[in-house]
């Protein structure tokens, strides 16, 4: 039995489950030391407010990326692949905000070469409040002996 979302089983307006997260400087500064990104405002309180002028330390761009990415492969299952993600970043997430991911189906459609592809509609949001929206093309099987991981070449086009 395969483990994960079949296109097919996919619909536009589909709510994906919301993911939550009490966010801790141990969040950020994780985040931080995992993408390399040594600039003071993501670990060092004392910069970030009084050199930055921020309310604390924050969470910088590859680790709002990954949240992103856990929420949507945590919904997809082992088989889903990402093609593509844009997203914006509106205001801060700092230590102390509790985090919101939620997801909607905006379009499905199956490409010339039979790969099933979902485009999502993502928020991060903070106290009701899109801190972050973003949108995701990821890839799902068509059916259960299809896999997005197998396709290479011309016949992965995200």
């Amino acid at each position: 039995m395969r483990a994960g979302v079949l296109h097919g089983d996919v619909t536009v307006g589909w709510s994906l489950a919301p993911l939550s997260h009490d966010v801790t400087a141990t969040t950020v500064v994780l985040g931080a030391l995992a993408s390399r990104d040594w600039r003071p405002m993501h670990h060092d309180h004392d910069f970030a407010v009084n050199r930055n002028g921020t309310r604390d330390i924050f969470l910088n761009t590859p680790n709002q990326a990954a949240w992103f990415e856990r929420y949507v492969t945590d919904w997809t299952g082992p088989t889903g692949r990402l093609g593509r993600m844009t997203f914006r970043m509106n205001t801060p997430v700092f230590p102390g905000d509790h985090m919101v991911l939620a997801g909607t189906v905006i379009s499905t459609e199956v490409d010339e070469v039979g790969c099933g592809w979902v485009d999502l509609d993502v928020s991060l949001e903070v106290d009701g409040a899109a801190a972050t929206t973003c949108v995701v093309r990821v890839a799902l099987p068509v059916d259960s002996d299809d896999n997005p991981w197998r396709r290479h070449g011309d016949r992965w086009r995200p």
